[in-house]
């Protein structure tokens, strides 16, 4: 099967919508299929085309950006030639281009298929607004003009303005996760570097350094943990400089942050790979997912997170609290609540023996490959 997926953004970006397009594009590859990502040049550095992992990724040219969009003069004529050639398109949203490679499915017969992962929501500004609806108004596009709409979990889905418009054509799949083991000795040299094993409570933040991600519900909730154990340590993981779009939320937190650091209470990790984050997730006592809306549907690094036995406290967005309560490991706490957020990590340092799960089968849920079959078989039935 010739399958095109297609998104904005791709690797080398980081965020949990890539990394979910990623392992999903390559277990295709794995089972035999040919996959072509289609997305914008939106980094100069990275070539226009090229073969990673088995999968042909080609980036459409950037005239300018828009907020956190692009803009792509040859995305349309790139794009009618890309689907004339596949048998199958897959769409991941939110996505302003989407209705016009959906349209252009449908006038080729192929099978249309959106992979829904969050509601947009930008910051308050008249501009933001704007691009807000305008996104929207595509989206909803593409969603009449796609066979089938795909999200994570129908918590979620109850719970969007915009998948509940679309219930006769939802499926939900779990999402792809997958770490790689460890490297012999990693584990043990990240604990000696940020010296992790000094009696001391290690809560773990994996994420970009962004306003809808909570950050400063973790700072609001440190000093009661602080209170209790006076050595606790937040390891942060993930882009936090130059972020897109959030200068101003970084030097609003910023001066608190520097307070922590110079007390030996944050440490900034930046991007880990996939290997790194294999050492990084058993230093850890309990994983954070404070996240304020819903452009966060899952938190897919909970789940990373429980395949080294780490509990979670989540925020009680829908989705996002699904992984605690299917799996039973750790707390969920009310959005934006640091007092329910500090107390949900205290019940996690005081009773670690209740939170255990059977890793081997939660690897089995989360198996790239199953994923990947569950999208062939709704392919077939489409074709």
């Amino acid at each position: 099967m010739k399958i095109l997926t297609v998104l904005t953004y791709y690797r080398p970006h980081t965020s949990g919508l890539t990394i979910y397009a990623e392992r999903l594009a390559e277990a295709f590859v794995r089972r035999g299929h040919e996959v072509t990502v289609f997305t914008s040049h939106f980094d100069p550095s990275t070539p226009r085309e090229e073969i990673r992992n088995g999968v042909r990724i080609v980036r459409s040219p950037v005239a300018f950006r828009l907020s956190k969009g692009v803009i792509m003069p040859l995305f349309g004529w790139q794009v009618t030639q890309l689907v004339a050639k596949h048998d199958v398109v897959q769409l991941h949203l939110p996505q302003f281009d989407a209705p016009g490679v959906a349209l252009r499915a449908r006038l080729f017969g192929k099978p249309a298929v959106l992979t829904y992962h969050c509601d947009l929501q930008l910051p308050s500004g008249l501009f933001n607004r704007l691009v807000n609806s305008v996104v929207h108004f595509q989206n909803n596009m593409a969603g009449r003009l796609a066979n089938r709409i795909v999200t994570y979990t129908q918590d979620y889905a109850d719970h969007s303005p915009y998948l509940s418009r679309y219930k006769h054509k939802l499926t939900t799949f779990l999402p792809p996760v997958v770490l790689p083991d460890p490297q012999p000795g990693s584990p043990e040299a990240f604990a000696q570097k940020y010296k992790t094993q000094e009696n001391r409570p290690v809560i773990g933040m994996a994420a970009r350094f962004a306003a809808e991600k909570g950050v400063e519900v973790l700072l609001d909730a440190l000093p009661q943990i602080i209170e209790k154990y006076p050595r606790a340590q937040v390891l942060f993981a993930g882009q936090y400089r130059d972020v897109m779009g959030e200068r101003a939320y970084y030097g609003r937190l910023m001066p608190r942050i520097r307070e922590y650091e110079a007390a030996g209470h944050w440490t900034f990790l930046g991007v880990l790979n996939p290997v790194q984050m294999a050492a990084f997730y058993p230093n850890l006592d309990a994983l954070v997912v404070p996240s304020l809306n819903s452009t966060e549907a899952f938190g897919l690094v909970q789940i990373e997170a429980m395949l080294h036995n780490v509990p979670c406290v989540a925020s009680a967005l829908p989705g996002v609290r699904q992984p605690v309560r299917m799996h039973g490991m750790g707390n969920v706490a009310a959005i934006g609540s640091a007092d329910e957020l500090a107390t949900g990590l205290l019940d996690i340092f005081d009773h670690k023996e209740k939170f255990r799960c059977d890793t081997a089968e939660l690897a089995r849920l989360y198996d790239p490959e199953s994923v990947a079959e569950n999208y062939e078989k709704l392919f077939m039935q489409l074709m």
